[in-house]
């Protein structure tokens, strides 16, 4: 059996962006205000759901400025939520500089404006990289004895667990990760951090030794709070027996569970049980698919909509374009193409250089 993989797609492999480097981690979305909807009267509530009734004759560029207006005037008439809310605005338009003036004018009022700051100046929204900065922020939400910030302190002792994992910002300590997302899990608590408990089930499955009993916790919890990470997680822990006993049954409804709902690293890894199981057909038609994901999107707004590391999401695309070059490789399930069988073969190089040595090797020494 021979390689279709050429000189300057094996030097990839060695030097992939992987390799040697510590999983990237996101930063905790902006937690749900219990306290503002409640001061909003019925017509001042239906602002809350313009995105989601965008009518289909109105340009989302004419609602966003209709959400605008609304607010100047809310602002003319002395609403100090209001200018939040435009802030808030600016961030989801992806108008980070305006979103990053606004939040800055409010701040000395307004704890939501210093979380977002926080998570801003950490990663580089609008403005330069501060990490330092985005941790004073992070430290002030949680340090506060305001009533009003409680809905906020798990969300920012993820994101100060986040910045010790890293390192940046503070000295590096897988200790202090810990000690903060487990505050911030709260023994599973659905309204407290669910991205604590998820990353709480990768850390621990990443650790020497490795603790797979409380990562399969970890990932239970968030699983059964609503995470599409964890729930993709419990599926390769049933396949595979880390932490639990093996339940190929339970296995593959959790990952198609987890594929359905958005999961990449989930179909990836439902790709390489179809090609296992010679499932061709199937397959090629899965992996093609998921392994053009990048025509449509870009991997970070993956990330955005489904909550997933972009790390995953790159593995689980790697996975789907080295089987579905495979197949055209040998002819299974798909006519013979070796000039397409090598472009698929160096997308999955570029996507995730370790995982397709790995795979690659694999096939090999099983001569698969």
């Amino acid at each position: 059996m021979y390689s279709l993989i050429d000189g300057e797609d094996k030097e990839c492999l060695n030097e992939g962006p992987h390799r040697g480097n510590r999983m990237k981690l996101t930063s905790e979305k902006l937690p749900p205000n219990p306290f503002s909807l409640s001061q909003y009267d019925d017509q001042q509530q239906k602002f809350f759901q313009w995105k989601q009734e965008m009518p289909d004759y109105r340009r989302h560029s004419n609602l966003v400025d209709r959400a605008l207006q609304f607010l100047k005037e809310r602002i003319k008439n002395g609403d100090a939520m209001a200018y939040f809310l435009r802030g808030q605005l600016y961030f989801e338009e992806g108008w980070y500089e305006e979103a990053l003036a606004q939040f800055e004018e409010i701040q000395e009022n307004d704890h939501q404006a210093i979380y977002q700051l926080g998570v801003m100046y950490y990663d580089g929204l609008g403005t330069e990289p501060n990490a330092e900065k985005g941790v004073i922020y992070m430290k002030k939400i949680l340090d506060s004895p305001c009533p009003q910030t409680v809905h906020l302190k798990f969300a920012a002792a993820y994101n100060l667990g986040r910045a010790y994992f890293e390192g940046k910002g503070v000295k590096r300590s897988d200790a202090e990760a810990e000690r903060l997302w487990l505050y911030a899990a709260d023994n599973g608590n659905p309204k407290a951090s669910v991205k604590a408990q998820s990353i709480l089930g990768l850390f621990y499955s990443m650790q020497e030794p490795k603790q797979l009993e409380k990562a399969f916790f970890w990932h239970s919890e968030a699983c059964g709070n609503g995470n599409l990470e964890s729930q993709g997680a419990l599926g390769l822990m049933y396949f595979y027996g880390q932490g639990i006993r093996q339940d190929t049954e339970a296995a593959l409804q959790c990952l198609r569970e987890a594929a359905e709902r958005g999961n990449v690293y989930a179909q990836g890894t439902l790709v390489e049980y179809y090609y296992k199981m010679k499932f061709f057909t199937k397959c090629v038609a899965f992996s093609k698919r998921i392994a053009d994901y990048d025509e449509v999107h870009d991997i970070p707004m993956i990330a955005h909509v489904t909550d997933c590391l972009p790390e995953f999401i790159s593995k689980g695309m790697a996975m789907a374009a080295f089987y579905y070059a495979r197949c055209l490789q040998l002819g299974l399930g798909i006519s013979k193409d070796e000039a397409t069988a090598k472009h698929y073969y160096s997308k999955a190089c570029r996507l995730n250089p370790t995982l397709a040595d790995e795979l690659h090797k694999l096939l090999i020494c099983q001569r698969i």
